[in-house]
């Protein structure tokens, strides 16, 4: 109970019966315990020992009490109206009609629903309940802002004769507890009755029509728009009502041009237009109307900062961003906002300025829980995740804040990816425990964090138990397929996905299944599935997601431009790739990198050198297609594909200063792999011995390995395996090649020790597998595979099929067996290779002239190689296979790679 009440004089005697009254059914408050105020001292006030003031005087007169009330009221002095009401009641003198609104308002700033209670207790006991329209519209009003939403529709529906102010206080209740739609037909009611709407109306209307979903809250907020220009209803604060309502709504373009049109725009007018441009992508247009409305001798305020700072922001405009910054530590005001200060630490965070942002944050002494969450996700999304978490728990227990759905939304990913944070699962149980549980936005980053461990099972829990799914549940969920390897279930579930409906409005409860609209996917559902079909080199698949981005106006987007670039180029067609490239409008750096590196891929390098010209020269007029470390990475990559070791190695020496592009870890691996490939073993040697001692060789000394295995050399391969272990002890891949090289040298005693050694780690060889697509489906096969439905029949064909081919010329490379059988049994072993049973299946299910695609995990033996060049022209078949390194076309008998790979 609010300490005021207990001042109030106590009811005496029944309570008026009325018609209003019963129609209100307001209980009767039971009678408050009469205190003196030597009893209840006032609130804020020192007590002392000595008697109670003086409150009562009988000398002034009920016009000079209600006038003092009044006047406390206007000037905002709300507690002293308060007391004022209490001593001018003790005195006897009875409230009227111009005392209740006066002390209502005062209880209403402060907040206090018991003390409204109480008052409207007198309003009835003094016959003002159902004889005055103003102290009713003021009671409708205290009870919309003091949260009860229930009361003040009873008291609105018992004014018998409703004024204008009647209505516009009950449609605004209704839009602060966002009852949108029933204050839309409270409105509708409003103009039924002939009472005409005023700006105050068409205020709470526009932001009514701004939470509808796009279709309704466009179509009716037009209607808005037009009754107000009808009507002459054009204020300023209309104005900036309708300006807002187009901008949520996603129309900023209305907005512009509502904004261009009125002449008298003040400084509400110009925030609600940046901070609409911002919301709505339009950054440069939100800098450039920042500038004019500087022009325009408006002087930015704190909200002008926190709107305009996200353009910097999504823009990564560091300088513009400082200076804003600037103006705003010459204005106090503004540095000392907490929202200015989330602001500025998100723009400096999103720059990649974390110590920066972390400055700001210390600055700010008021520090909301905004600004704690700008803090932690910059950490989080820069993968300063020791700092995030040790912020968080800072922030916990020092601040005494709680967090909320932003925080954990944050906190949950730097979890996952802390190595010092252990039980990562706990974080979870912090979640239930702070009842967050199911909140989409927690519950997405939950499904992103357990399928980064690996436990997409979990994942699939949560995203089923979801009560509303959003675009980026389902795009989190595919995400999480793509990154688990489980390709096929990520391109199942975008099927379901369109198949599903999404909610109708912005506000998730208001509205039934009836009102729901297909689910469609967007760019992040595109980027995150091609991958999946690239790595599947699920053709059909791609093609026909390619046609849905077409469909949808998605197709020629940089980031699903690229996307589509690379899924061509990983299923063989590297022409379409091009295709792709050259309808994208605007390209970035990723968009040139990914061509780059297809071309490598395919092993057509002069091409690959070609477009590295073309980028060099955009680059000199675009920054943002300038070459970067990637660049170079798919460049050595693609001469060493090629055996262009001298156009490889001049551009490693000059790719620092002409290029600005320092040698990594990585480009040493890509050089010594290009010398090593071409028989170059002494001088890639040489050059992983002088790698700057700050580098990682791990690669370099993977890349000498393979080098070794290609040419056998002993000498070297034991050297740079001897390092690898040391380095990586757990990676297959360096006992298998060392292995590789023993068997294929006759050195049988050391493959075996090297396995020996192999098994006694726990280090398991990754085996052979291989896919092809066919129809909806992609088949797998592993080597020796026999759980194919068609196994047997794969195994009979490839036998039939090695006959013919030895009658050609094939003879089995049984060199590529590294076990220490028989040569029949190697045979049978090489039958046995997985890419040798997808191409069986493949021509077996596939009719005549059909080109065949196999990718594989592994690097492809050279019996297999050889013998899909026999098979390519004895079938007259075209096949593309693509294995962990490269792609090979074979076609009339011949490769693409010309036996270089």
């Amino acid at each position: 109970m609010s300490s005021y009440t207990q001042l109030l004089s106590p009811l005496s005697g029944p309570l008026p019966s009325s018609q209003t009254l019963s129609s209100l059914q307001i209980h009767q408050p039971t009678t408050l315990r009469r205190n003196t105020l030597k009893q209840s001292p006032i609130p804020n006030q020192p007590t002392t020992t000595t008697s109670a003031p003086k409150f009562i005087s009988h000398s002034r007169t009920p016009a000079s009490w209600i006038e003092t009330l009044r006047s406390q009221t206007r000037s905002n002095h709300f507690r002293e109206a308060i007391l004022t009401y209490i001593e001018m009641t003790l005195s006897g003198i009875a409230p009227d009609n111009f005392a209740f609104p006066a002390v209502l308002k005062a209880v209403t700033s402060l907040q206090d629903l018991n003390l409204g209670k109480q008052i409207h207790a007198h309003v009835v006991k003094f016959g003002y309940g159902s004889s005055s329209v103003t102290v009713a519209n003021t009671l409708v009003n205290v009870y919309g802002k003091c949260g009860d939403i229930g009361d003040a529709c009873k008291v609105f529906d018992g004014i018998i004769e409703r004024d204008q102010v009647s209505w516009n206080s009950m449609i605004a209740a209704l839009c602060r507890f966002e009852e949108w739609e029933l204050a839309l037909e409270t409105f509708r009611s409003m103009l039924l009755e002939n009472v005409e709407p005023s700006s105050f109306t068409l205020v709470s209307v526009a932001l009514a029509c701004s939470n509808l979903h796009k279709s309704d809250g466009l179509r009716l907020g037009k209607q808005v728009h037009a009754y107000s220009v009808r009507m002459s209803e054009c204020k300023t604060f209309t104005i900036n009502a309708l300006l807002a309502m187009y901008s949520k709504l996603g129309e900023a373009e209305y907005s512009r041009a509502l904004f261009e049109l009125y002449e008298d725009c003040d400084m509400v007018s110009w925030n609600t237009m940046i901070s609409s441009l911002s919301q709505n992508d339009q950054f440069m247009e939100a800098l450039e109307f920042f500038r004019l409305m500087v022009l325009a001798g408006f002087k930015p305020d704190g909200v002008t900062v926190a709107s305009v700072l996200p353009a910097c922001s999504h823009l990564e405009m560091l300088d513009t961003g400082k200076e804003i910054h600037a103006y705003a530590l010459r204005t106090n005001e503004l540095i000392e906002n907490s929202y200015v200060g989330s602001a500025l630490v998100d723009m400096y965070c999103n720059c990649r300025q974390v110590s920066s942002g972390h400055r700001v944050f210390n600055a700010v002494l008021e520090r909301k829980i905004a600004l704690w969450n700008a803090m932690i996700t910059g950490y989080a999304q820069n993968e300063y995740d020791k700092e995030a978490l040790n912020l968080f728990l800072e922030m916990c227990a020092a601040s005494g804040l709680s967090p909320n759905s932003t925080t954990m939304s944050s906190i949950v990913p730097a979890s996952v990816r802390c190595e010092a944070f252990s039980d990562k699962e706990s974080i979870h149980g912090y979640v239930i425990k702070r009842g967050l549980e199911k909140n989409r936005y927690v519950q997405n980053a939950l499904m992103d964090m357990y399928s980064r461990m690996g436990k997409t099972q979990i994942s699939e829990t949560i995203f089923n138990s979801m009560e509303v799914r959003d675009i980026v549940s389902w795009n989190t969920m595919i995400t999480g397929y793509v990154i688990c390897g489980r390709h096929g279930d990520a391109l199942n579930l975008i099927y379901d996905m369109q198949r599903v409906k999404e909610k109708k409005n912005m506000n998730d409860n208001a509205y039934d299944d009836e009102g729901r609209v297909p689910l469609k996917p967007n760019s992040i559902t595109f980027m995150t599935i091609l991958p999946g079909c690239a790595a599947l080199a699920a053709l059909a698949k791609g093609k026909e997601i390619h046609s849905y981005a077409i469909k949808h106006l998605l197709a020629f987007d940089v980031a699903v431009g690229s996307a589509l670039v690379d899924m061509y180029a990983k299923c063989g067609c590297i022409d379409l790739a091009r295709a792709v490239f050259n309808q994208i409008p605007i390209k970035n750096v990723i968009t040139w990198n990914v061509l780059i590196m297809a071309y490598g891929m395919h092993g057509r390098a002069e091409e690959a050198l070609e477009l590295f010209k073309n980028m060099v020269d955009e680059g000199s007029r675009n920054k943002e297609v300038r070459p970067n470390e990637v660049t170079f990475i798919a460049l050595f990559a693609a001469c060493s594909h090629s055996g262009m070791v001298d156009e490889g190695l001049n551009l490693f020496h000059k790719m620092k200063s002409d290029h600005g592009v320092e040698p990594a870890t990585d480009h040493y691996a890509c050089v010594v792999d290009l010398l090593g490939r071409a028989g170059n073993v002494e001088e890639a040697y040489q050059l992983v011995n002088t790698m700057p001692s700050e580098l990682d060789k791990a690669g370099a000394w993977s890349s000498l390995l393979g080098a070794c295995r290609i040419h056998q050399n002993v000498e070297i391969g034991e050297i740079a395996a001897n390092q690898l272990l040391e380095l990586e002890p757990s990676v297959a891949s360096h006992y298998v090649l060392l292995s590789n090289i023993y068997s294929s040298s006759g050195l049988w005693d050391k493959a075996m020790d090297v396995r020996r050694k192999m098994k006694e780690m726990g280090v398991k060889k990754e085996p052979g597998c291989s896919w092809i697509e066919f129809g909806d489906e992609v088949h797998k096969f592993l080597a020796g595979d026999l759980s194919h439905p068609q196994s047997e029949q794969l195994h009979e064909f490839l036998e039939t099929l090695s006959e013919k081919m030895k009658k050609e010329g094939y003879v089995p490379d049984t060199s590529c067996v590294l076990h220490n059988v028989d040569e029949e049994e190697k045979e049978t072993l090489l039958c046995g290779h997985s890419e040798k049973l997808a191409l069986a299946f493949g021509i077996l299910n596939t009719r005549p002239g059909t080109t065949i695609r196999v990718a594989k995990n592994l690097r492809v033996c050279n019996d297999c190689h050889m013998a899909s060049k026999y098979i390519s022209k004895i079938l007259d078949r075209e096949i593309i296979l693509r294995d962990v390194r490269r792609f090979h076309h074979f076609k009339n008998g011949t490769c693409s790679c010309g036996d270089y790979w």
